[in-house]
């Protein structure tokens, strides 16, 4: 018998990939009555987009998340005098991560694939710091200050199939000689299925509306017809990686 997990803990680099990437899966799981936990790796409490944040995860019905307060590459006001998350030191990073694993003591932590969805310096950054604190923090002769020893039973890393990634950039006119972005559609090891949860997940994505005044992607996102966005927002996809025999489910389809 497959058994959901009950914890999981969301790692994201930047306040709306929460709601973007996973938050069919966060309302999903918090009807499930998992005990759920988001660490935002930038944007510092007290700012803006921190606040849009607490607000989409309200609307997710997922408890407020904790920012570590680094700074969004291309935003210096998302942090004023922290350094960027991708010229902070690797090593400090990944022990506050691990401490946040050995306070929350999850079954599973999700967060961005190796090449970040589409090649973000956070998002791979953020891949890399989680997934070496996912290891450190079931070591407890690595930071014994952060707490004890806590072991993760499966890591799950958002991602896009490739086939998906393609149309999208069709629809929205990305640069077509970047690099290419999303998994090989049958690489995908889980697709969830969110439709239920969709009006959720679209209410929590609005709710950062200074991203959506300033992003092309979320604005072609909302210049969409409903069927069609409905239709991108609908499935979920990860990366599943088992770090103990037989790992744990993200989630556990009826019947």
């Amino acid at each position: 018998m497959t058994v959901p997990p009950g914890s999981v803990m969301f790692v994201h680099a930047h306040p709306d990939d929460e709601s973007l990437w996973t938050g069919g899966t966060i309302a999903r799981l918090a009807d499930a009555g998992a005990t759920l936990s988001t660490l935002c790796l930038t944007w510092a409490d007290g700012t803006k987009r921190h606040a849009e944040l607490q607000r989409a995860l309200a609307a997710l019905g997922a408890p407020p998340a904790t920012a570590l307060g680094y700074a969004d590459r291309g935003f210096a006001d998302s942090a004023p005098g922290a350094p960027r998350l991708c010229d902070a030191d690797f090593d400090v990073v990944v022990m506050q991560v691990a401490g946040a694993i050995r306070t929350h003591r999850p079954d599973v932590v999700v967060t961005y694939d190796a090449y970040g969805v589409y090649g973000h310096p956070d998002h791979i950054r953020t891949n890399r710091v989680t997934l070496a604190a996912v290891d450190a923090a079931a070591t407890s002769s690595i930071y014994p200050d952060a707490g004890l020893a806590w072991q993760v039973r499966s890591a799950y890393l958002t991602t896009v199939p490739t086939s998906t990634m393609e149309a999208i950039r069709r629809r929205i006119g990305t640069d077509p000689d970047a690099p290419p972005a999303g998994t090989p559609d049958e690489d995908i090891d889980l697709s969830v299925d969110v439709a239920d949860w969709v009006d959720r997940k679209w209410s929590a994505i609005v709710e950062h509306r200074s991203e959506m005044d300033r992003s092309t992607a979320l604005k072609a996102l909302l210049a969409l017809d409903e069927e069609t966005r409905r239709r991108l927002l609908r499935v979920e996809y990860y990366l599943r990686r088992d770090l103990v025999p037989g790992g744990c489910a993200l989630v556990v389809e009826p019947g």
